[in-house]
C-alpha cells in the first residue's frame, strides 16, 4: 500500500469512518452553508439514517451547530469550533491527487483520449476548471455518476470540461485560450493516449 493510500485510510480510521469524514468535509468546504439532512445524504452518498446519526454526533461536541429553518432541522459548521482551520487543511490535503479514488473509474466512461486534473485536485485556486476529459462514445450517465462520486468523496463541487478529440485537436490548433491556460497553470496528466497533440500543445507554450 502506497503511503498516499496509507494516509487516506488512516484519516478516515481516525475520524470513524469514510462516511463520518465525507461529512466532517462538506462542512468544512462549505463553511458559509447550511445544510439539511437530505442534502448532506445526497452530497455525500451516505443514507439518511446514518447521517442524522452522524450529525447527532458533530452537533454533541458542537463542531456543527443546528436550527430551525423552514419548520426542518439545518446544520452548519461551528466556525469556532477549535482548530477549524487547521482540519480544513487536513481536508484539503486529503483531497489532492492521487489520493482521490474516484479518478480511477475515468477510463471506464468510453474512449478516452486524454484527462487532466487541476484545480481542487491539486489545491491550484487559479484554474478555471478542476478536470478535463477528451474522448469519444462517453457515457453521459457514466460522467454523471463519476462526478456525483466524485464531489462525495471530496466534500465540494467539482468543475469538469469535457470535449471530443476533434473539439480538443481543433482548440489546439487555434492555441485556445481555456487549453493554454490549463496547460500553463500546474496540472497532473493521468491518460494521455494522444501524445503528439500534446507535443504539439508543449512546443507551442515554448514559442
Amino acid at each position: 500500500m502506497s503511503k498516499r493510500k496509507a494516509m487516506k485510510n488512516s484519516l478516515e480510521a481516525l475520524f470513524g469512518s469514510k462516511e463520518r469524514w465525507r461529512i466532517i468535509k462538506i462542512f468544512l468546504l462549505n463553511s458559509e452553508a447550511a445544510f439539511f439532512v437530505n442534502e448532506v445524504a445526497k452530497k455525500t452518498q451516505v443514507n439518511n439514517k446514518e447521517v442524522r446519526q452522524i450529525l447527532k454526533q458533530l452537533a454533541s461536541i458542537s463542531f456543527i451547530t443546528e436550527r430551525k429553518r423552514k419548520g426542518r432541522l439545518s446544520y452548519s459548521l461551528n466556525t469556532k469550533f477549535p482548530l477549524v482551520s487547521e482540519l480544513r487543511s487536513l481536508v484539503i490535503k486529503s483531497n489532492t491527487y492521487p489520493q482521490c479514488e474516484g479518478l480511477n473509474k475515468i477510463d471506464n466512461l468510453g474512449s478516452i483520449k486524454l484527462a487532466i486534473v487541476t484545480g481542487i485536485f491539486i489545491d491550484e485556486p487559479r484554474s478555471r476548471t478542476d478536470l478535463l476529459i477528451v474522448g469519444d462514445g462517453i457515457s453521459q450517465a457514466k460522467i454523471k455518476n463519476l462526478i456525483a462520486g466524485l464531489e462525495a468523496e471530496l466534500g465540494r463541487e467539482v468543475n469538469y470540461s469535457i470535449m471530443e478529440s476533434t473539439e480538443f485537436r481543433y482548440r489546439v490548433n487555434m492555441f485556445d485560450k481555456f487549453i493554454m491556460e490549463i496547460m500553463e497553470l500546474p496540472h497532473q496528466i493521468l491518460i494521455n493516449r494522444i501524445q503528439s497533440v500534446m507535443q504539439q500543445l508543449s512546443t507551442a507554450q515554448k514559442r
